[in-house]
């Protein structure tokens, strides 16, 4: 499977879906005055802007590496995915003062077989593309699916509260309304911040898993010819890590012994851990009979 064909399409269908969805929600939530179902349509515009952000980082981080990028352009998935997430936060407010609003002033909808037919609908659209992301972020690992596989699942779950709170107001429970517009913002709020942080931790460089990191320390010194590891550092490219480490070596072999000892471990390393892009060994000489 194309890692970035298939982000491509993910994003393209999400467009899509999306659009079709903001303008039924719209038409229907403002007729109804419901404050969950014009909620719900904010939501939807703002998977537009995290679609659209999908397909524009996502033909960047496609770009191969050149003489300006030499490790390529990666770091483009996690940049729009900080888009992204932001763009979920700062709705997510503005959803949320809108509820307490409702709430405040007693603000009552119109029951309408509409607003349920859109919750129907959306649900329906939704939960078709979380099945086809779902499929496509199992194989790939890519922040910017893993963010949209998450929203379209969020956004089932929404809608089907919203579906709750719009039959409870035909039997003149309005309050609901109004708390489930505030269940969603809080819901997105939470879900753009984890994205944000796990975004923002790429960017800044943080080094590998420990587990996975021990894990290659141990790989390394399953080989005999290595007599230590002095020192092991990672750099996240993207989605993958460039491991920087540092070996100590029988001092009285050959230059190029080591070397080709080194060589090994490179190509072992980044054919073994799926997290590995490449490798970097420095050989440092180690005096056997000083070190005994």
């Amino acid at each position: 499977m194309d890692r970035f064909e298939t982000t491509k399409k993910a994003g393209l269908f999400g467009i899509i879906g999306n659009i079709f969805l903001l303008c039924i929600k719209v038409v229907v939530g403002f007729i109804s005055k419901s404050q969950a179902m014009i909620a719900d349509a904010a939501n939807s515009a703002g998977d537009i802007f995290a679609s659209i952000m999908t397909t524009i980082g996502n033909k960047i981080a496609s770009e191969p590496k050149d003489e300006d990028h030499n490790f390529g352009h990666g770091k483009a998935e996690y940049i729009f995915s900080l888009f992204i997430s932001m763009s979920m936060i700062v709705i997510s407010l503005k959803i949320l003062y809108d509820a307490i609003c409702s709430i405040i002033y007693k603000n009552e909808l119109i029951f309408s077989w509409w607003l349920i037919s859109v919750c129907i609908i959306t649900i329906i659209t939704k939960l078709s593309l979380y099945l086809y992301t779902k499929s496509a972020s199992k194989k790939l690992n890519n922040i910017l699916l893993e963010a949209n596989m998450k929203d379209h699942r969020n956004d089932c779950i929404v809608t089907t509260f919203t579906t709750l709170s719009i039959i409870a107001s035909k039997f003149g429970i309005y309050w609901l309304d109004g708390v489930t517009g505030i269940g969603i913002s809080l819901w997105i709020l939470y879900t753009g911040i984890k994205i944000f942080i796990e975004s923002y931790n790429v960017l800044m460089d943080k080094s590998l898993d420990e587990d996975t990191k021990n894990k290659i320390i141990e790989y390394i010194n399953k080989n005999p010819d290595v007599r230590g590891i002095k020192q092991m550092h990672t750099i996240p490219t993207g989605y993958k890590y460039i491991a920087v480490i540092t070996i100590y070596l029988d001092g009285a072999l050959k230059t190029f012994e080591s070397h080709e000892i080194a060589d090994k471990i490179q190509y072992d390393i980044a054919s073994n851990f799926d997290d590995i892009e490449s490798v970097i060994v420095h050989v440092e000489p180690l005096e056997i009979e000083k070190a005994e």
